[in-house]
């Protein structure tokens, strides 16, 4: 059976995994299921449609599952889909989808979420996502897998941020961050690639020095945007962490593309 505290709340149409533990003054709601695994720290409150993975742990003071904080919500079943091994630490808040947007929030495997970070409505976060301390990702907000978003940063709606990005602290992104980019600043703008990133997740020299070449080329002077694209898959095509990043800029997108300080706005 569930080991759960004498003074947690659970409601009885809730599904729990035999070895969940659910910690003192925790409040789970009649349609949340907690797989094999789960543990409620303490006073944490998970509501509405909500399923969340094996082995994820979560942290006091946590506010998981709650209606959206969108004024267009008008309380449809929308869900919030959180994977296994999470993180989610104190003061964490994610929120369930709404019709606008699909439906469902979905939330990977292996992520970890800081103190204070905010996950909102119909975003769809990837795998081994870190967001530091007080990180916010507005609605309908696309993080791929292994992107970093530092302490205090702020994801504009819409916007979408690629595989291995790495967003510095105090960051406010307004435009597409494409894969293994850094940016930085008030109004974030790119600032290079991130190097130590890829070389801690075991990327080949040849892939990193393809890749810093493809960039230089890419936001390089000279021409439009499209024409240089054009001339990096001439040139580097088959260098994988290229093809990602080619295929992240042709990709259907609300948002403009990130650039660095001084570049032409797309």
């Amino acid at each position: 059976m569930p080991q759960i505290h004498q003074t947690a709340i659970v409601a009885p149409q809730a599904r729990l995994a035999d070895d969940v533990v659910v910690g003192p003054y925790c409040v789970i709601g009649a349609d949340v299921e907690l797989a094999a695994g789960v543990s409620l720290k303490s006073h944490v409150v998970i509501e509405g449609r909500t399923t969340i993975g094996e082995r994820t742990r979560i942290f006091p003071f946590a506010s998981i599952g709650h209606e959206p904080q969108d004024l267009k919500y008008g309380g449809e079943e929308s869900t919030l889909v959180i994977g296994s091994d999470n993180t989610i630490r104190e003061y964490v808040t994610m929120n369930p989808g709404t019709a606008g947007g699909g439906m469902v929030t979905r939330v990977g495997n292996h992520c970890l979420f800081m103190v204070g970070a905010h996950v909102a409505h119909d975003c769809q976060v990837g795998d081994h996502v870190i967001l530091v301390n007080n990180a916010t990702l507005s609605g309908h907000v696309i993080v791929e897998d292994y992107a970093i978003l530092g302490g205090l940063s702020a994801v504009h709606q819409f916007v979408r941020i690629g595989r291995h990005a790495m967003i510095g602290g105090m960051s406010g992104v307004e435009r597409d961050v494409i894969p293994y980019g850094l940016v930085m600043g008030d109004r974030a703008r790119l600032n290079g690639v991130n190097i130590v990133g890829m070389q801690r997740r075991g990327f080949s020299r040849e892939d990193i020095q393809g890749l810093r070449n493809a960039y230089g080329c890419l936001f390089g002077e000279g021409g439009t945007l499209i024409d240089r694209i054009g001339e990096v898959e001439r040139r580097f095509a088959g260098i994988r962490p290229v093809d990602e990043l080619i295929a992240f800029i042709r990709a259907d997108s609300n948002r403009a593309i990130c650039q660095p300080k001084g570049a032409n706005d797309v």
